[in-house]
Formats: C-alpha cells, structure tokens, sequence
C-alpha cells in the first residue's frame, strides 16, 4: 500500500454537519445494536441473543450483562448458533445471533439456507464488523461478499444501515417483523445522518441530497462519502442526487424507477464486492425498463488486505469523494 494517497476522510470523531443546521455527531452502529436489543427485551421477554465468543465486540455484551438468562455464548461455532437459533425460533423465541459478517453469513451459510431460509424461520441476523472496517485483521476478517450471500437467498431480508440512528429503528423492525433478516454493522463510529422521526420503512429509498444530473445510491458507510462528492460535483455545475439506500432487499422498485427516470445516469456504491450487492439490485430493476449508464464503485474482484487504519483502506479501495465524482461525471456523458 505504498503507492496510496494518503487523504482524511470525513468521519474522523467530530461534530459533522450533513442535514440542514443541525450538527450531529458521530456514533457506533454497534454499540446502537447491544443498545437497542437491551431497549427491547425490557418489553419482549421472547427476545434472546447469541453470540460466538466475541459479544464485547459486536456489543452482544450488553444484553448478556442485562439479561443473562437469555443470552447464549455458542463459542467458536458459528454453524451450530445457527442450527440453535433456529430451534429457538421453533420455541416461539425470537432469537438474533451475531458474529463478524464475515463469519455469521459465511461459516454457518448452509445451515441459515437449510434450517432458516428455507422453512422461513423468524431469525435474525447480524453481521458485524462489516466491509472492511476490521481494518487489522485483514481478508479473512473483511466481508466483501456477505450481502451477495444473504440477497440470494429466497425468504430473507438484507439490511445495511447508514447510522446508529437508523441502525436502532431497523433492529426495532427486525424484531417486530416475521421472517429471516440480516443486518450488517459497521465496526466504526459513522457521522449521524438520519433522524429519530424519519421513519424506516423496509424498501424506501431515502433521498439525502437532490439534483436532477445523477443519481448516486450508497448505503452504511459510502453515503456520507458520496454526500461529499456530491457537495464537490455542485461546484462544477454537477447536481447529484445522493440516495441512501439501507434496504438492499427487497427494494421498493416503483421509486427507485422514478428516482431514475429523473436523472441523466446513475451510480451505485458499496463497501462490498461489485458482485451481488447493492449495484446489481439496483440494475436488476432498472436496466429492464430504462436506458441509462450505470457506473459502479465497489471492491472490484479481490479480497481485503490488512492496513493501519479504516481510512487507508477506503482509500485503497477507492471509496473517496474524487472516485464517486469521477463515476458520476462518467455516467453524465
């Protein structure tokens, strides 16, 4: 990583300004998650959690210290906290399991196919550490393919918040809500662009900033970063509307059309593989009923590497406001 240019991103931990006057903060999405599953099963003694040996980092921890009675440590065994909570879940439990992203979609993917997808158990999953926000631990730890795995699989719901705000309203959904979910986390404290009245609605498309040139859809980490490129394209004379997009499945394809429709071309970004994620739900949709240039920024076809920090890897990987801005203009012509 020696040839990297070496750039700060926007989400070091000071006050971001992203929507309209009011400053916001930043916070961890997984700290949101214990947080929020801790809020919960004060009125849901139906909710339970597991976790593979690492609840002080996915912040399972949390739970277990409040409810000890309902939080089952499975060790280092990903594919048999699957196979339990799908038990739980026959038991009339609502469980949800987490793991880094890498390992609870990966290490256990046959049995969430055979034992939840396939009877629709009401499972919930969560991926944390997502993308490559275990910076440290390199491409073993690094999921670049966990939404891929997840959108294929019929009966389940793909979710990839932008913040810790609406990080807590889609746990909130996923336990309120039937059938198998998952949900990746990011490791890192992210700007708060969302707002406790905004309402989450599984599918909408949320539009962060407006313009009638590009459309640019991201999700988690990505949407923040495109904001800026569309803050820099605006200089140029480039409106950019910048969607986030935190329900990668299903995907309300109505407006997502008319989002389209509006602009001259668009681009996806994601903090994952170009392969499966959010760019081809997207072009899934659109490319049947309308002629526009998609451009896509994405882990191109390789794995993660290991770097000092979260923003030499964006960096690395191209997840910078002058690569969206170049995408954007190339979308334009």
């Amino acid at each position: 990583m020696n040839n990297m240019r070496w750039q700060k991103m926007t989400f070091q931990a000071t006050p971001v300004n992203r929507m309209g006057d009011e400053v916001r903060m930043n916070k961890s999405l997984r700290t949101a998650y214990g947080e929020t599953l801790v809020e919960l099963g004060k009125i849901n003694e139906r909710i339970v959690l597991l976790d593979a040996d690492l609840c002080k980092s996915t912040m399972g921890v949390l739970f277990e210290n409040a409810y000890p009675d309902r939080f089952f440590e499975m060790g280092i065994a990903e594919a048999n906290m699957a196979s339990v909570a799908a038990g739980l879940s026959l038991t009339k439990k609502i469980p949800f399991f987490a793991s880094f992203a890498v390992f609870s979609t990966g290490r256990c993917y046959d049995q969430i196919r055979t034992s939840i997808c396939i009877p629709a158990l009401n499972v919930k999953i969560c991926g944390s550490s997502a993308g490559l926000s275990d910076f440290g631990d390199g491409s073993t730890h690094q999921s670049i393919d966990d939404i891929a795995l997840m959108r294929a699989l019929p009966n389940m719901q793909v979710f990839s918040p932008v913040d810790a705000v609406q990080t807590a309203q889609i746990v909130k959904h996923m336990a309120a809500n039937e059938g198998p979910m998952y949900i990746r986390i990011n490791r890192n404290e992210l700007p708060i662009l969302t707002t406790d009245d905004q309402e989450f609605v599984p599918g909408k498309v949320y539009t962060m900033r407006d313009g009638n040139d590009v459309a640019i859809f991201a999700s988690g980490v990505t949407v923040s970063i495109a904001l800026e490129a569309a803050d820099k394209l605006a200089k140029k004379g480039v409106q950019a509307k910048v969607l986030n997009v935190p329900t990668i499945k299903p995907i309300d394809e109505a407006s997502l059309l008319a989002i389209c429709q509006g602009v001259k071309g668009i681009v996806t970004v994601e903090e994952h593989s170009i392969y499966g994620g959010l760019g081809d739900a997207v072009s899934a949709i659109v490319t049947p009923k309308l002629a526009r240039k998609h451009i896509r920024v994405g882990v191109l076809d390789e794995f993660g590497i290991s770097a000092h920090s979260y923003e030499e890897l964006l960096e690395h990987y191209g997840f910078t406001p002058e690569t969206i801005m170049k995408a954007a203009e190339e979308a334009c012509n």
